[in-house]
């Protein structure tokens, strides 16, 4: 197995690769460290520019001391509305360096969803990306007496603003720079000042359930996990990566930026959402940390490039990747992979895995590394028959990310793997809810100290809402989310999240809710791959006009019929869908349906289309 995939390249890192017992003082320990090192690169008008880790930390200094200077003071609240760029983690750490604490707010959030995060987290300094962010900041600053100043960090077409409350970054770092001159060690009396215990960074929930709840976690907790990962999916100086989720989400935020600044992999930021797969293949990471539909979107690229190909093309594909799912099966058994079958798999991918591997950016990786959502094990499957490792992790905010992992050794799709060895993981002995336990567990929600009770219980537990089963090797598996189990009327419980995993392996279905409590049968709500189906209607004369009339084209829904009919075969009759309906609107993150990890809202969805529902039981 080790010369099929090198396991090596992907061995636990357990010594401390870079000092520091805060955030701050870790970046500033890594900037003396790596001072000429490239550390981040990010595209603009169309060129790659680097920073290096002396640029980095001369950028950080000078909006550091403007904030200083503009009269932060230590443990205030700063928050940053933005994409995922340079500029974010810049303001981030300069928040971190100032003593402060760093909130990051939604690019895609409306402006009373800012009015409520700004409000509840006490901000008083908000750094905003563009003009279109900003509008979003003015319209409700009235409302919040705390804010002192906006910080503008894109001031295209905001040349001749005359605002005494907005400022560019620029402008904030000039300041810095005159500050620094007249008080040199300020800033770094604030780094030495923060301590171990104190509040770092709010990570708000995303809220598929009410308001979000801003999940506080420490610096002490920080450093510990960010040290952790290293234990379960280990980087170096020399990794690729890649930073395109929201960094207001745990995951980049602790899986990219501090996980990075720990290790000293580089990261490279995505121009912007639509363009991650083009930037893929042209960064190339090593390692490549993604949520399933990511992962759903490149698979679903290559079959609809296959269904273009020659027929010799075909059936080479067809040939070489059935190589690679009896290798995987077999390494996912724990068996030896023979010979005569592993000169197969060289073959196989030197004529077309390493071409499938290219075409979707992903030739350099050493693993792949999926979470934030469940994963059809079909998924993983495939993308270990192309010879990557694709490793599960699971975690939440509230566990300030990765929990448990998949150890590339021992791969087993479907399963979220055995503990992180840096916490507790066991199973409520009573209702099967996950349990965590453990000094990456976060402090409490900000200003909720009943529903923080709620969820960590006296003897330290974390409450995490999943159900799982654990098998003898302490593998765990998600069965569903506490709330979401379904109970239909005939009294049969069933998981929905297997049936919709299933669905969203389809290359023409996006998202799926499958209904089904208290109900004679189940149904589903299906969002549907624009893209893909939209190709597949041109490429068989289907005509529609718009979105909601493509939805409603006989063809489109035979096309969805046929892959219920696909997943239905997997499930007992009992399990099976009966009927379906198509989301007649094309969603985006601004959309209530929607978090913003693009996953839809169970919850909401059920009230918003409960008259297409009844009409299926009709």
């Amino acid at each position: 197995m080790s010369n099929l995939w090198d396991l090596s390249r992907i061995q636990p890192q357990h010594e401390v690769v870079m000092q520091g017992d805060t955030i701050p003082a870790m970046f500033w320990n890594a900037v003396k460290a790596r001072g000429p090192n490239i550390w981040m690169r990010q595209k603009d008008f169309g060129i790659w520019r680097s920073w290096t880790w002396n640029r980095t930390g001369e950028a950080v200094r000078e909006i550091g001391n403007g904030l200083l200077a503009l009269g932060f003071e230590a443990r205030e609240t700063a928050s940053i509305l933005s994409n995922t760029t340079v500029e974010w983690v810049l303001c981030d750490l300069a928040v971190l360096s100032a003593g402060g604490v760093a909130n990051g707010i939604y690019p895609t959030d409306a402006p009373e969803q800012v009015q409520y995060l700004c409000a509840d987290s006490g901000t008083t300094v908000l750094f905003v990306e563009d003009d279109e962010q900003l509008d979003k900041a003015l319209e409700v600053r009235a409302q919040l007496p705390l804010l002192k100043k906006i910080i503008v960090t894109d001031m295209d077409g905001l040349r001749t603003l005359d605002d005494p409350q907005v400022m560019s970054l620029d402008a904030l770092r000039e300041l810095g720079r005159q500050y620094a001159q007249q008080h040199p060690d300020a800033l770094n009396a604030r780094v030495a000042g923060c301590q171990p215990d104190d509040l770092a960074i709010l990570v708000y929930t995303s809220g598929t359930t009410g308001r979000p709840k801003g999940a506080m976690h420490s610096h002490k907790g920080l450093v510990y996990t960010v040290r952790g990962y290293n234990t379960l999916i280990a980087r170096d100086e020399n990794d690729e990566c890649m930073c395109f989720l929201p960094l207001c989400h745990i995951a980049e935020r602790m899986g990219g930026e501090y996980f990075s600044l720990y290790t000293g992999a580089k990261l490279n930021f995505v121009e912007n959402p639509e363009t991650v797969p083009e930037n893929v293949r042209e960064i190339a990471p090593t390692v490549f940390t993604a949520v399933p539909r990511v992962w759903e979107k490149f698979y679903s690229g290559v079959m609809i490039t296959l269904k273009e190909a020659g027929k010799l093309q075909q059936l080479a594909y067809g040939w070489a990747i059935g190589v690679g799912e009896r290798v995987a099966d077999l390494v996912m058994a724990g068996k030896e992979v023979p010979g005569s079958l592993r000169l197969q798999f060289h073959v196989a991918r030197l004529l077309v895995l390493n071409n499938v591997r290219k075409l979707i950016g992903i030739h350099k990786a050493r693993f792949l590394v999926t979470g934030a959502a469940p994963i059809s094990p079909d998924l993983v499957r495939w993308y270990l028959a192309l010879g990557l490792p694709m490793l599960e992790v699971w975690g939440m905010t509230e566990t300030c990310g990765a929990s448990t992992g998949i150890p590339a050794e021992r791969m087993k799709p479907g399963s979220i793997g055995p503990a992180a060895q840096y916490n507790e993981v066991r199973l409520d002995p009573q209702t099967s809810e996950i349990l965590v336990r453990g000094p990456n567990v976060f402090m409490g929600y900000l200003n909720l100290p009943e529903k923080t009770a709620e969820t960590i219980d006296p003897d330290g537990w974390l409450h995490t809402g999943d159900v799982g089963v654990v098998d003898e090797e302490g593998f765990f598996r998600i069965t569903d989310r506490m709330k979401d189990i379904i109970i239909t009327a005939g009294g049969k419980n069933i998981t929905p999240s297997e049936l919709e995993n299933e669905l969203k392996f389809s290359p023409y279905v996006t998202d799926a809710v499958v209904i089904g409590d208290a109900r004679p049968y189940l149904t589903v709500i299906i969002m549907i791959d624009q893209e893909n189906v939209e190709k597949y209607a041109q490429d068989n004369d289907v005509p529609f006009s718009n979105y909601a009339s493509l939805t409603r084209s006989p063809e489109v829904q035979a096309l969805i019929q046929t892959e219920i009919d696909r997943v239905n075969k997997k499930f007992a009759r009992v399990e099976q869908i009966k009927k379906f309906w198509l989301l007649e609107t094309q969603l985006s993150a601004e959309d209530e349906e929607l978090t913003p990890t693009m996953k839809l809202k169970r919850k909401l969805v059920q009230q918003k289309y409960a008259a297409q529902i009844d009409a299926m039981y009709s």
